[in-house]
Parts: structure tokens; C-alpha cells; sequence
């Protein structure tokens, strides 16, 4: 194993693959390297002497420029070094790629739940939507209620834990419920804060995106709860799924507050119409379904130096397969990709929608500038700390998880996947925004890599955690999946580790609990469109 990287052969810096000490070091092919300080693992080291005013290249792009001059073999820090990121143009290219070869995975299926629409869920379950935060407290009382007497609430072992502190006897007969409905993975709440009293374009952007949930290949059927005098009227909500959803049958329930004498009534009527519809439901089982049916999600979180270096690329080299395969995969999280436009604009199969990416993205970058902002102020101290000192930095290791398919559509927030191939897809770099909104475009399974370690899930997707090193796998092992820090250490390829997630994938798409769900890490938050990073 060497201990330092080149990521590109055009590259000024290298990477510390593990912490250094003043030395000679090897990098690449047999090439001698003088390190003259301690350099943390997972931070950028000068491999040439950079001069003030240097542009900075790293994966090959310009990733920043430096404030002082920055001798070789010393560390890039946020005290000498800004964030730079190379213009970009609209211009229609011949982009060639290679497919990964596919043959093993060729004739493989999932176990999922085949819709009337043609759509293939990778769980099944009956979903609860309130319009407006006001019915957040009915939705509380009707989950305790349904979650218990339908086998689906899980013991609390905190619960045991105080109870021990406290001096409290323990309590030897923990009763087990089996689920009523085997074929009902579980009942969701989409609690949130909106509805009214914001802006009427905020109202509109969580019914498009509650929309994509009801809809959802995941999602058997929803009971929608309203109180009547919101901003998000139920009327308003059916013009928007017919919208985006023409050709959905989903069973749906509709129920409002002021229409019926009491709240007690509200709830009783929600309980008992709800396991009508389950009876129903319940009928449908996991039947074979080919991968072209898998919508993946690609996202990123907490994360390190060693992201764009080892669990990106796997996942780009699994979302490559799975487009090759003839399924759909969604890279989103638009400040990320600042300073890698160039690359997505070549990779797109038309002019409009090159230019539809370029528009997202100016506008979006725009509203952060005229907020205050901007995407270069994204990186989290726990990204700086972990030698993610520049946006573009993070940004060109973010996109890796695209792997090098064109793209074939470009999405703007709530909107759904249509076509099959990569989609981009405008969501914030937030965690949970960013996993909400691909949820709510069709994800029916999402991948999440991080250097750091983030407990994030979904009510309706499972999620599936791939640590950037060996180090974070072993040491939060209760929301890990698939650790990628094999690829540091050279026990591994990428192209190995990508199969090995799309192993994981099929596994988790046929029912499989990954860690997020095991957590109940059901994570939802509506982006309101300000700007959020």
C-alpha cells in the first residue's frame, strides 16, 4: 500500500492515505516524494512548490487557489488556500463512454411489489400525510395506536436502561407482537412543519412533494389527514397528483378535521378506514422483478478526505451498472457539484438538457449570493477537519458517485424519474432535504456514503450506509452497511466494492433491513427553496 495518491496525473497535490511524519515517501509509480511536516490522514499536500496565486488542480479541476506560497510536501489548509471553480459552457459534445461489464448481474431480479403502473416497490407500506403541521398530533396518537396493535412498534431497550439507573426492578416478560399484516413492511408519518403560514409557493413545493410519497412504489396506499382552513387545501393537493401522477391507482383516504364533530371521530374514522384499505393491501407479495426496475439514489453526508477516493467511485462504478442494466439512478445535491459542471454538461445526452442543469444551477447560486452565501461556504467544519478545505474539493469527490453514464435527464426539486440512465436531480447538499427530495422523485432504494459517520434513513426508502474507511466501519458498526475503507488499504478495487454494493442493493431490495431501518431513521424535512447548502 502506498501512502500517498495522485487521484489525477495533472494533479499538484497528492493525498495522505494515512497520517505521515516528516520523510520519503512513494506515490504512484515508484515515484520518490519528500514530506517536510506532519500531514493528518485524508488532507492534500503540495507535490510541487505552489507559489501565491497558484491554481490548485485535484481530480483533475480546478479546486482552488492559493493565498501564500506553499512549499512542497507542506499541507493545503483553509489558511493558504480559497475556493476556485472552473467556468463552464453549454456546448453539445460526442461523449463516449465504456459500460462496465455486466454479464454476472445480467439476469438477476429483486423480490419487490409489482404496481399497477409498472413500477416495482422494494418495501410496501401504507403511508399517513398530514397537509398541515396541525394535524402533527392526531398522526401521534393514530402511530401509537396502529404501530401496536399491528406489530410493528419495536421495544425500547432505553426504556430498561433508566429504569435500571433508577433502581427499578427490570421487567423479565418482554412481550413480542408478530405483524397482522405480513406483507405490510410498516405504517409511516410524514410529520413537518408546513402547510400555511408560510409562503403559498411553499404550500405548493410539500404537495408536489407529499405527492411523489403517496405515489411512490414503496408506498401501498396513504391516509391524508387536513384540518380545512390551511393554505394546503385537499382539492389543491388531488389537482397536483393527477399532475404529476396521471396514471397512479393508489388507494387514498382523505379525511378533514372541520368536517367532522370531533377529534376523537377524526382519529377513529382514520384507525378503522386505514385497516379496511391494509386487508387490501396485504394481498400484494414480493414477486421477481429484473433490475431495471431499481431507482437508485446516490447521496453523500458527513464527509471526509477519503470520500471521493474510495466509497464515491464504488458507488459511481454500482450506479454505472445499474444504468447499464437498464435501471435509473439520481445524483442530486447541486452545491455539490460546483466546480464539476464542465464534466456533467458533456455528459448530456441533449442540448436541453445541458441547459437545464445550467439554469438550476445559476439559479440556485444565485439565491445563495443574493442571501449572503454562497456555495463556497458548504464545506462543514467536520468536512475541513477531514481535509474537505475548498467546495470545489468537496464537489469534484461528491460527483464521483455518477460514475461516467451520460446523463439523460435533469430534474428540478419534486420531480419525478421518468427515464431510465442517470438523472440530476436539484436538491440542497443537506442530508435529509437532499434524501427527501430523491425519495419524493422515485428513489426505491438510496445509497449513502460517509467519512464520518451520519444516522440518516427515510419513512418510505431504505438506506443503505457505506463508510469511507475502515476506521468509522469499526467504530459505529450499528449504521454501517458496506465499509469501502478496503479500497484505501488496497485490499480492494473499485470495481470490486461497486459489485459488492450492488450485491447489497439487490439483497436490501428483496427485503433486507439495513442498519437505518433497524434504527427507525426515518428522516423527513421539506426544502423550502430558500437557500439551504
Amino acid at each position: 500500500m502506498n501512502k500517498l495518491l495522485q487521484i489525477h496525473p495533472n494533479d499538484n497535490c497528492l493525498v495522505a492515505l494515512t497520517d505521515l511524519q516528516p520523510g520519503k515517501y512513494v506515490y504512484g509509480e515508484g515515484l520518490d516524494f519528500e514530506v517536510k511536516e506532519n500531514i493528518p490522514a485524508k488532507h492534500r499536500i503540495a507535490l510541487t512548490d505552489l507559489p501565491k496565486g497558484t491554481i490548485l488542480t485535484h481530480y483533475g479541476v480546478s479546486v482552488g487557489k492559493t493565498m501564500s506560497d506553499v512549499p512542497s510536501g507542506t499541507r493545503l489548509t483553509t489558511e493558504n488556500l480559497k475556493h476556485v471553480a472552473d467556468p463552464s459552457e453549454i456546448r453539445q459534445i460526442d461523449y463516449q463512454w465504456q459500460q462496465p461489464k455486466v454479464t454476472a448481474f445480467r439476469d438477476r431480479t429483486f423480490m419487490g411489489y409489482h404496481r399497477a403502473d409498472g413500477k416495482v416497490g422494494t418495501a410496501n407500506y401504507w403511508l399517513f400525510v398530514p397537509l398541515v403541521f396541525c394535524e402533527n398530533r392526531n398522526l401521534r396518537v393514530i402511530e401509537e395506536t396502529l404501530n401496536t396493535t399491528l406489530g410493528y412498534k419495536k421495544e425500547n431497550d432505553y426504556i430498561r436502561f433508566a429504569k435500571e439507573l433508577l433502581g427499578e426492578a427490570q421487567e423479565e416478560n418482554r412481550t413480542t407482537s408478530s405483524r397482522v399484516f405480513e406483507n405490510i413492511d410498516g405504517i409511516r408519518f410524514l410529520y413537518h412543519d408546513g402547510g400555511c403560514g408560510g409562503t403559498r409557493q411553499d404550500s405548493e413545493t410539500l404537495l408536489r412533494l407529499l405527492a411523489g410519497y403517496v405515489h411512490h412504489p414503496n408506498v401501498a396506499g396513504a391516509t391524508v389527514l387536513s384540518l380545512g382552513c390551511q393554505h394546503a387545501q385537499i382539492d389543491w393537493f388531488k389537482q397536483v397528483q393527477k399532475e404529476l401522477y396521471p396514471n397512479s391507482e393508489k388507494p387514498v383516504i382523505y379525511l378533514e378535521q372541520q368536517q367532522v364533530k370531533s377529534e376523537e371521530q377524526l382519529i377513529k374514522k382514520a384507525i378503522s378506514s386505514t385497516l379496511e384499505e391494509l386487508k387490501e393491501a396485504n394481498k400484494v407479495a414480493r414477486k421477481p422483478a429484473p433490475l431495471s426496475k431499481l431507482v437508485v439514489g446516490l447521496e453523500c453526508g458527513g464527509s471526509d478526505g477519503f470520500s471521493g477516493i474510495s466509497a464515491n467511485p464504488a458507488v459511481g462504478h454500482a450506479s454505472d451498472m445499474i444504468t447499464t442494466l437498464g435501471g435509473s439512478t439520481i445524483l442530486s445535491e447541486f452545491p455539490e457539484l460546483n466546480g464539476v459542471e464542465q464534466n456533467l454538461i458533456d455528459r448530456c445526452v441533449e442540448l436541453k438538457v445541458a441547459e437545464k442543469f445550467v439554469a438550476l444551477q445559476n439559479a440556485y447560486a444565485n439565491r445563495a449570493v443574493a442571501a449572503g452565501s454562497g456555495f463556497d461556504m458548504n464545506p462543514s467544519p467536520g468536512n475541513i477537519k477531514d481535509g474537505l478545505i475548498t467546495d470545489a474539493i468537496k464537489s469534484a469527490g461528491a460527483a464521483k458517485k455518477g460514475g461516467y453514464a451520460p446523463v439523460v435527464d435533469v430534474l428540478d426539486y419534486t420531480e419525478p424519474v421518468t427515464k431510465a440512465g442517470l438523472n440530476l436531480l436539484c436538491t440542497p447538499g443537506n442530508d435529509v432535504e437532499s434524501t427527501t427530495g430523491m425519495a419524493g422523485s422515485g428513489a426505491n432504494i438510496m445509497l449513502f456514503t460517509t467519512g464520518l459517520g451520519t444516522p440518516t434513513g427515510n419513512p418510505v426508502t431504505p438506506v443503505i450506509k457505506v463508510a469511507t474507511n475502515t476506521k468509522l466501519a469499526e467504530s459505529m458498526p450499528d449504521i454501517i452497511d458496506v465499509n469501502a475503507g478496503e479500497v484505501i488499504s488496497g485490499e480492494k478495487t473499485i470495481e470490486q466494492l461497486g459489485e459488492e454494493i450492488l450485491e447489497e442493493i439487490i439483497q436490501v431490495a428483496s427485503g433486507k433491513q439495513t442498519k437505518a431501518m433497524e434504527l427507525d431513521q426515518n428522516d423527513f424535512i421539506l426544502w423550502k427553496r430558500g437557500v439551504s447548502l
